[in-house]
């Protein structure tokens, strides 16, 4: 009896043994089942994090973006970025102006007519909190790390008071857009004019363009007299009077007209008569040949 005892004891060990284990090849397992997927959850989501500074984010090249101008001031936004390796290495926020083309917001600026200090009260003249708002962008890589209120002020950028959501918004279309190539000019404002006043209506030709990534992106043709009125305004304020003369149209809506021409066909001129007029824009009946003529001649400053 005590024999048969110390058997059945043994085999009721044994099996607790056996049953503690199969109990631990199960925790094994399901460990091992957690460790291998751990590390997969940690190898998608590490370069996420890493995006900006191991991955490359862009494509190489020249990317341009604009905004739509202002209506009172005729400012419009655009931003030009340069990446290399992936990272946007230059930034470059600017505007031109569609009422008067001619010099860059920036140059405006720097040479004190834009006025930020003495007429705005502001820290930094614009063209100063501009280089600022780019250095940030260079840094951060991403235009919406430059976060803006409801007004378009940002308190992310320090020294910089002034709107900053349209170069957040022009910084964007721009990478959305992807690479662009750039024109065969120079950036700038470009201006040209007449050798004299008209005899006829007293007025200088004069056409002022400006060239944006190398491609003209405003003009304007008009003219001056001797007391300094610009002949557009001097249209616009009815002092110029074509419709009164029988005209279908105002000088300044007509020559409106061969400005969008002028756009369209990237500075190449219709064909003229000898008087300087052309068939080939619809709507206009005046003499614009002399205009296409300037901007000829504005144009060799820029390449």
């Amino acid at each position: 009896m005590k024999k048969a005892s110390v058997i059945l004891s043994s085999a009721l060990v044994l099996g607790t043994l056996l049953a503690g284990c199969g109990n631990n090849n199960n925790n094994t397992n399901n460990a091992a089942a957690t460790a291998t997927t751990a590390p997969a959850a940690e190898a998608t989501t590490a370069p996420a994090a890493n995006a900006g500074t191991e991955t490359a984010k862009y494509a190489d090249g020249t990317y341009y973006g604009t905004v739509d101008a202002d209506p009172e001031t005729g400012w419009q936004t655009f931003a030009l970025l340069t990446v290399e390796g992936g990272k946007i290495t230059a930034a470059d926020w600017d505007g031109f102006n569609v009422k008067n083309a001619g010099d860059l917001k920036k140059k405006v600026s720097a040479d004190g007519k834009y006025g930020l200090v003495a007429k705005g009260g502001a820290q930094a003249e614009w063209h100063e909190q501009a280089a600022k708002a780019e250095a940030f962008l260079v840094e951060k890589q991403d235009p919406a790390a430059i976060t803006v209120d409801t007004e378009g002020h940002t308190d992310a950028v320090s020294g910089v008071s002034v709107h900053v959501n349209d170069f957040v918004a022009a910084a964007q279309a721009a990478l959305a857009a992807g690479p662009v190539e750039a024109g065969p000019y120079k950036d700038g404002g470009y201006h040209a004019e007449g050798a004299e006043f008209d005899a006829n209506n007293g007025f200088k030709s004069t056409v002022d363009l400006s060239i944006v990534n190398g491609n003209i992106v405003a003009a304007k043709f008009s003219g001056v007299n001797a007391a300094g009125d610009d002949k557009k305004q001097y249209s616009v304020d009815g002092k110029y009077g074509m419709k009164a003369g029988g005209a279908s149209a105002e000088w300044h809506e007509e020559i409106a007209l061969a400005e969008k021409y002028f756009l369209d066909n990237k500075g190449a001129a219709p064909k003229m008569d000898a008087e300087g007029k052309t068939d080939a824009i619809s709507g206009v009946s005046i003499n614009v040949g002399e205009y296409f003529t300037l901007a000829e001649k504005a144009l060799e400053g820029a390449k």
